[in-house]
């Protein structure tokens, strides 16, 4: 893979995982509750999420299930009312599952993985990123495993990162011991986010 291709790819997939989405409001809230450290099995979640999505879609799986009516809808749908629930949750649950809060929690590491893991293969966006970005920037005259390996850990090093700085600035905003009303402020503002995220998935059109 030439190296002006490569960093065309790196910088694409560092920006999109920038925007923040479900996946970056929930390591945050993670980061918040407990700390950077341990919400760091969070991202780990959200990061082998995007592993299976990238796999699928470097298998060409992704594109059969695309090609799927029934199985897009089960994911899309799946996804919607996990954020939606999510969405409910921080704007009228007083324990809110992303409530940003300093008091501290003490959730397990296979909890926070989980709900990483899960938020994020909700997401089938995800799923039809990498399936529409994979073939772009593959160069078939040069060994296409290497380039696939190439990419895929480039993808998991950027999730790693990126997720990381969204853990530790809600560590960080928990430890600023913020007023009641920012920190109601910053819920609502989540809850709202992660809603919208959702109507606009349950807008998404079959094989769009």
């Amino acid at each position: 893979m030439d190296i002006s291709i490569y960093l065309i790819f790196l910088v694409t997939t560092v920006m999109l995982i920038l925007v923040p989405g479900p996946a970056a409001i929930t390591v945050a809230a993670q980061g918040a509750s407990h700390n950077s450290q341990r919400a760091f099995f969070g991202v780990l979640g959200v990061a082998s999420a995007d592993v299976l999505f990238f796999a699928l879609s470097a298998t060409g799986i992704a594109s059969l299930i695309l090609a799927s009516n029934l199985m897009f809808s089960v994911i899309k749908w799946f996804g919607v009312a996990y954020l939606l629930y999510l969405g409910i949750s921080a704007l009228f649950s007083k324990s809110g599952v992303i409530k940003l809060s300093a008091e501290r929690k003490e959730s397990t590491r296979k909890k926070l993985f989980s709900q990483g893991l899960v938020v994020q293969l909700a997401n089938p966006k995800a799923l039809m990123y990498f399936t529409a970005l994979l073939p772009q920037f593959i160069d078939p005259s040069k060994p296409v495993l290497f380039q696939m390996l190439l990419m895929g850990a480039s993808c998991l090093l950027a999730d790693i990162v990126v997720y990381s700085v969204f853990s530790r600035l809600g560590d960080r905003i928990a430890k600023q011991q913020l007023q009641s009303w920012v920190t109601t402020l910053i819920n609502k503002a989540a809850g709202i986010t992660l809603i919208s995220t959702g109507i606009k998935m349950a807008s998404l059109e079959y094989g769009k």
